[in-house]
């Protein structure tokens, strides 16, 4: 079958102009972490026209993958992550331009920042986050990224906007990242947990044995295929509005949708933040003795 690009994004016309459409076409993504979040996120960016990528993954797909990831399937269990996203995009659009790196990524950080326009985070390595985060401000580039939540969240971090370890204070701030032990690592991530249960009702929505054990490392972060498809679609949506040149992109300190609710969870002010903390970590330091 031969493939026809105006045939391809026909329906896309209205929600989009045809003007928008062709800075969708030239737009050019990096995507770090062809997983979860990161998957979804590319897949609905393939789909709405994006011609452009360079995707980072260093993992196979594996069995326990195939409840959230969208292009793990039992044909791609024990392949390359990132070669086989490639494949399923060019099955897509035959078009696309794609780029693929391994965990040599970050070393070579500084030469793709300049040369793409957004940046979408789908990976869960804290070190290799901290370093995106930090040349992303340096190369003026916005990226977009979400919490380790039970509930569908996104952020973007525009180059001028606070770093999200300072947002969630995190032992690194003002540090040389090489610097950083893997107990500190560790704090870091704990970091983001205390945040995401302070400014949203994440904790109703977890079985807290279950989560004591992630937070103490014993089991891998809990997921599930809706809310990491929610997320992967706000995230593409976040990355339209950086494409298309919109002002409204979600804030630095995020938002979660609370599909459970039909709520809209934004962060608390920062009185009610700190007195909240308090009792987020007596409650985090009690769940882990326990």
């Amino acid at each position: 079958m031969k493939f026809n690009y105006d045939e391809f994004i026909t329906r896309n016309i209205g929600f989009v102009s045809k003007k928008e459409q062709n800075l969708i076409k030239e737009a050019r993504v990096f995507v770090a972490g062809a997983g979860g979040m990161g998957g979804a996120a590319i897949a609905c960016l393939a789909r709405m026209g994006v011609e452009n990528f360079i995707i980072a993954d260093l993992d196979e797909f594996e069995v326990s993958n195939l409840n959230r990831q969208i292009f793990a399937n039992l044909n791609t269990v024990g392949k390359d992550k990132a070669l086989q996203t490639k494949e399923a995009l060019l099955n897509i659009n035959p078009n696309v331009q794609i780029e693929l790196h391994d965990h040599s990524w970050v070393e070579k950080l500084e030469e793709i920042l300049t040369r793409i326009d957004v940046v979408v985070n789908g990976c869960d390595d804290t070190r290799a986050t901290l370093i995106l985060m930090r040349m992303a401000a340096k190369f003026k580039v916005t990226v977009i990224d979400a919490f380790a939540s039970t509930l569908p969240s996104v952020y973007s971090i525009q180059p001028n906007d606070k770093r999200p370890e300072e947002i969630m204070n995190y032992p690194s701030i003002g540090r040389a990242i090489e610097t950083l032990s893997d107990e500190e690592l560790d704090l870091c991530a704990k970091r983001e947990i205390e945040y995401v249960m302070i400014h949203s009702s994440t904790a109703k929505h977890v079985i807290l044995d279950i989560a004591a054990e992630m937070v103490s490392g014993k089991r891998s972060r809990i997921s599930f295929a809706p809310m990491v498809w929610m997320t992967g679609c706000l995230m593409a949506f976040e990355v339209t509005k950086v494409i298309l040149g919109k002002e409204k992109l979600a804030s630095a300190r995020g938002v979660f949708i609370n599909p459970w609710s039909f709520k809209i969870e934004k962060p608390i002010n920062s009185i009610f933040a700190f007195f909240k903390g308090i009792a987020v970590r007596t409650f985090l330091n009690r769940l882990m003795k326990d």
